[in-house]
C-alpha cells in the first residue's frame, strides 16, 4: 500500500509537495457516515481513494507523470547505458533547470514500511537511499552520495544483513542506474520485493494486461464482473472468453538473383489472441467483439473493472489520470464505490468531472486541488485545507465559484470572442 510520496523540481512541480493517504482526524458526523473511504494498517488510518481537482496546466499531470516516472525507473533503469538521458524536464523557470529533480515514496510491503527515495538530473543519478521502520524507528538499509568521491566504497553505505555482496551490486550500478534496479537483476532477495511491488502492487495508469493474465482474472471474478456491468445500467447480459488462432501474413524477404530482388514466396504465421464475446439482452443469440464492436466507453469500462477487481481483492494501488473519461458520472461513482467498498485497495485520480467534488461521497481530506501560483510552479492543497469550509456547504459549487483557487477564470462571453475574431 501507498503511504504518500513527495516529488520536487519535476515539470511543474517547483519546490517539493506530498501527496499523503494518511486521514486527517475529522470527527463531523459527515466523516463519521464515510467510515467505508479509510482503513487502518499499522493503528493508523489512511485513505482508500483521493482525487485531484484543477483547471488544465496547473499541475494535476505532473503529479501522475512524477509517479509514472519513478515506477518506470525502479523496473527499467538496470538497462540503461552511460550517456542515457532521462525522459522528463526540471522545472524551467528560477534556476531550477540546474537543479537536481527528487522523489520519495513511503509505502509497505508484506507488512514492513519502506521509504525509498532518489534525486537526479537528467543526465544521472545524485542520491538514492532504502530505509525501513521496524517499529515506530526509522533505520537505514543503504544509502547513496555520488558527489562524496569516487570509490564505491565511499559512495555506497550499506547497513547489515539486507544484501548479500551489497558492494558487487554496487561496482555493478552506473551512474544512470537505480541501485534497486540492478540489485534486483541481480537476484538479491530484498532488491526483488521491492521490485515486485512496484511491479504487481502499484500501478500508475491502467496496465495492459497480459493476455493469460486477462483470462485468469475474468474467470476468477466474472460473476463480480457481470454484476457490476449491469449495475452500472449496461445491458450487457453476458460475457465470455476465448482463444483463435489466426493467421497473420509475414512480408516477404527478398532474394538477389543476378542484379534482380526477388522476393520469396509470402508466409503465414498463426498466433493465440484471446477475445471476449458479449451479448446483449436483447437477443442473446446475436454475438458482438468486445473490442471490436462495443463502444469506447463500455471498453474503458470493462478494462477498469477488470482491473479494479484484482486491485480490490488484493489490496493493491492504482494510479490514472482523468479515469473517468468517456465514462457517465455514476459509473465513474460506482467505480470509486468499488475501491470503497474493498478492504484495503488504493485509487489516487485526476478528474475534471466537478460533481465529484461531494462532501457526502468523499471526505474533505480526499478532495485535493492543483493550482498555478504567480511563478508558474504547481500549488498543491486539499478542502481539508479550508478551516471555514462546513459539510453543510456545495463544494462543487465553491469550486466553480472559484472559492478555492483551483478553477479556470476564462472570459467566454460572443462579444469577447468576437473580438478576438477581429469582428
Amino acid at each position: 500500500m501507498l503511504l504518500k510520496f513527495t516529488i520536487g523540481n519535476f515539470y511543474s512541480v517547483k519546490e517539493p509537495l506530498t501527496v499523503d493517504f494518511a486521514a486527517e482526524r475529522i470527527g463531523t458526523e459527515g466523516a463519521k457516515a464515510l467510515s467505508d473511504n479509510i482503513f487502518t494498517e499499522g493503528g493508523k488510518k489512511y485513505l482508500k481513494t483521493m482525487g485531484i481537482f484543477g483547471p488544465n496546466a496547473s499541475g494535476k499531470s505532473s503529479i501522475y507523470k512524477a509517479l509514472l516516472f519513478c515506477n518506470r525507473l525502479v523496473l527499467d533503469s538496470y538497462l540503461n547505458n552511460e550517456g542515457s538521458v532521462f525522459n522528463f524536464m526540471p522545472f524551467k523557470f528560477d534556476g531550477y533547470h540546474e537543479k537536481p529533480s527528487s522523489f520519495c515514496i513511503n509505502f509497505v510491503c508484506d507488512g514492513t514500511e519502506y521509504e525509498y527515495s532518489f534525486s537526479l538530473t537528467r543526465k544521472e543519478i545524485i542520491s538514492e537511499s532504502l530505509y525501513h521502520y521496524p517499529g515506530k524507528r526509522r533505520a537505514k538499509i543503504f544509502t547513496r552520495n555520488e558527489q562524496v568521491g569516487k570509490p564505491k566504497s565511499e559512495i555506497f553505505s550499506f547497513a547489515d544483513g539486507f544484501f548479500v555482496k551489497p558492494m558487487d551490486v554496487a561496482q555493478s550500478t552506473g551512474r544512470t542506474t537505480l541501485f534497486i534496479s540492478r540489485a534486483s537483476q541481480m537476484d538479491r532477495e530484498l532488491a526483488k520485493k521491492i521490485y515486485n511491488f512496484f511491479l504487481t502492487e502499484f500501478y500508475v495508469g491502467v496496465p495492459q494486461v497480459p493476455d493469460a493474465y486477462a483470462v485468469n482474472l475474468f474467470k476468477s471474478y466474472k460473476t463480480i464482473l457481470l454484476k457490476a456491468l449491469q449495475m452500472a445500467d449496461s445491458d450487457i447480459s453476458d460475457v465470455e472468453v476465448k482463444r483463435e488462432r489466426v493467421n497473420i501474413p509475414v512480408p516477404p524477404a527478398y532474394l538477389q538473383f543476378g542484379r534482380n530482388m526477388i522476393p520469396s514466396i509470402p508466409a503465414v504465421e498463426t498466433e493465440s489472441i484471446v477475445r471476449f464475446i458479449t451479448t446483449h439482452k436483447r437477443n442473446t443469440s446475436v454475438k458482438f467483439d468486445l473490442y471490436a464492436e462495443e463502444s469506447a466507453g463500455t471498453v474503458q469500462l470493462f478494462n477498469l473493472l477488470l482491473v479494479l477487481l484484482d486491485i480490490c481483492k488484493r489490496g493493491k494501488t492504482l494510479v490514472v489520470d482523468e479515469f473517468d473519461l468517456s465514462l457517465h458520472t455514476e459509473l465513474a461513482e460506482f467505480i470509486i464505490s468499488m475501491v470503497h467498498a474493498s478492504k484495503g485497495a488504493q485509487l489516487l485520480f485526476t478528474s475534471h468531472n466537478t460533481n465529484l467534488i461531494n462532501v457526502k461521497k468523499f471526505r474533505r481530506d480526499q478532495i485535493c486541488f492543483t493550482n498555478k501560483k504567480e511563478d508558474g510552479s504547481t500549488d498543491f492543497y486539499s478542502l481539508f485545507d479550508f478551516k471555514d469550509f462546513r459539510e453543510n456547504m456545495d463544494a462543487e459549487k465553491g469550486y466553480l465559484q472559484g472559492r478555492f483557487d483551483a478553477v479556470p477564470y476564462v472570459t467566454a462571453s460572443v462579444e469577447e470572442i468576437r473580438k478576438l475574431f477581429g469582428e
